[in-house]
Parts: C-alpha cells; structure tokens; sequence
C-alpha cells in the first residue's frame, strides 16, 4: 500500500505530538507515516489507536499530507470544478474543496484561440491525474471519461431550453454537456457556429435551444432565438451597425459569402438575408452591387405615396 496524492485513505492515528499533529500509517506496525496537521483536522478531533479516513495531497513544501477536508475530486475520477484562478505561465486553478487548488495546465487549450479559454467562475468537467512526481494534475474530460455517467437524451426535449457546459471546443463549432437535472448527469451534445451568437468559451454555462434529438441519444443546439425572434434582433443589429458606418453603408449585401457573414455578424447567411430583407421591406435599406446602403431621409420621402393634397398640388 502507497501513501498516493489524490486518494483516500483509511489509516490508523499512531500518535499525537503538540504542536504539530497527528502521524499516521497503514496500522499500528512501523511503517511509512503522513502527517496530519491540527488545522487539517476539521470537525471530530481523531483518536489515538482508532482508524481515520483521510484525503492525501503535496504541502507546499512537496510533502505528502493528509486532511480531514472532503475533497471535491480524488484520482482517476471525473468532476466539475470552478475555474478559481489563471496564471499566465502555469495554467488555471480550479477549486477542489481542500483549501487547495488542482492545476489544469494551459497547454491543454488552444494557443492560436484566447477567446474560447475559461475565465474566472466557469465550470470544468476534468479528471484527476497526477505528473510524474506524483502530483495532482487535472486533465479536461474526453468523450470516453463523459462515457459512464451520460444518458441518451428523451425526445421530449426537442425544442425546450436546456441549461448546459461547453467542453470542448471544435473547428465549427462547441461540444458541450446539458444538464440532466433529477434524471442524471446529461446528455451530449454540440452546438455548430452557425447556431451561436457570439464564440463560447470551454466551461461556459449557457441556455439553447435543442433543435434536434439524434438516434444515438445526442442533441444538437442553438442559442440563437426563433427564426421571427432572431430576424428582428438580427435586424435591429444590422441596421446599428449600417448606421454606424462612414456614409451610412457596408460592403456585405446577399451576394457575401457566407464565411465573411459569419466571421463578421456571427450569422449563417440565410439569417443575414432574412434580417436584410426586412429592412429593404420596411424602405431602410437599398442594396447596390455588393454594398448595402441605408436609405436617407429625403429617398424616404420621395419613396412613401403621395397624400390627396400632395398630389392636388403638383
């Protein structure tokens, strides 16, 4: 039996030494020890000759230690935790329950993609490994970790709002968890760029709209709103950015790709060409070549029909 960082342990308390702690080992025999300081030892004081378990974890000076305190994750194990802390040469520091931060090192995210990196408050999906020291290290959840605790989500869900966390993140869009609730862990599922508003960081929570329950029990989602929600917000964004524009005009009309639409408005295109045909609709805009421009006051005027008076007069 190995005294191992990251796992519980049942040990026996061999004796007391003030002001230190607690010493234990595996029995009452000689055999290896670890410590137990007084401020570990939370709740009921342990007893000498009795048998303790234990959670076993490096001090900051390397030592294997032993706490009282519950932890949040042992080793091997799959959990959620909050992003507690980041450090630009190291990684992020996540919250394991301890008093103790677990490292999940940077070079587990893309280098060529900030923007999808977790912040502060979001929530990781990882499993504890250790280095080759021996010490705690978190690893983001694959697939296969997510694998045993999953269900296959019911039909029912088809177009509800469902709460859930980005995992992972991919080259056209998020891989994500949604939240069980009372039926269990969740469902997998994905949500392409297309589907999106804005980029989604990995741990993000987010609410989507589950557009699609697949035969393998996995869900497609979007976070955009129904398409007569999302034309007229989609509009309303348009039209404040025409207008924001030197000359009241932008170079994308219809005839944009639909890579430039997406990188630029974060919209497929069939959504940019609903929210522009609105506005031309409504006398807002005009498309000339491959600009769009807004439409004056004065083109408005002279657009609108006539009154009886206007037309008696001329």
């Amino acid at each position: 039996m190995n005294l191992t960082a990251g796992t519980l342990q049942r040990l026996w308390v061999r004796r007391e030494i003030s002001p230190y702690g607690w010493f234990l080992g595996f029995g009452p025999e000689e055999g290896p020890e670890v410590h137990l300081p007084y401020g570990e030892a939370v709740g009921n004081r342990p007893e000498v000759d009795t048998e303790i378990e234990v959670f076993l974890f490096h001090d900051d000076k390397e030592r294997i230690t032993a706490t009282l305190r519950k932890p949040l994750i042992v080793l091997g194990e799959m959990a959620k935790l909050e992003v507690a802390d980041f450090h630009p040469h190291f990684g992020f520091f996540l919250e394991m329950g301890i008093g103790r931060q677990l490292l999940l090192p940077m070079k587990q995210f893309p280098p060529e993609r900030r923007n999808v990196w977790p912040q502060k408050g979001d929530e990781l999906f990882v499993v504890m490994k250790q280095d080759k020291e021996g010490r705690m290290l978190a690893r983001l959840a694959k697939i296969d970790d997510f694998s045993p605790h999953i269900f296959r989500a019911p039909t029912s869900w088809l177009n509800q709002m469902r709460e859930g966390w980005v995992t992972d993140v991919f080259r056209d869009g998020v891989f994500t968890l949604v939240d069980g609730g009372l039926i269990g862990l969740g469902a997998l599922g994905y949500i392409n760029d297309a589907s999106m508003t804005h980029p989604l960081r990995i741990g993000q929570k987010f609410c989507g709209r589950v557009t699609q329950v697949r035969e393998d029990g996995r869900v497609s989602l979007s976070i955009r709103a129904s398409k007569e929600v999302g034309r007229l917000e989609d509009a309303d964004r348009i039209l404040a950015f025409i207008k924001e524009r030197p000359g009241g005009a932008m170079p994308y009309s219809d005839q944009t790709s639909a890579e430039d639409i997406q990188r630029r408005f974060q919209l497929s295109k069939s959504a940019f060409k609903r929210a522009l045909g609105k506005l031309m609709k409504e006398g807002l805009i005009v498309q000339k070549g491959n600009w769009t421009h807004l439409v004056t006051t004065e083109e408005q005027s002279e657009d609108r029909p006539k009154t009886e008076n206007e037309q008696t007069e001329a």
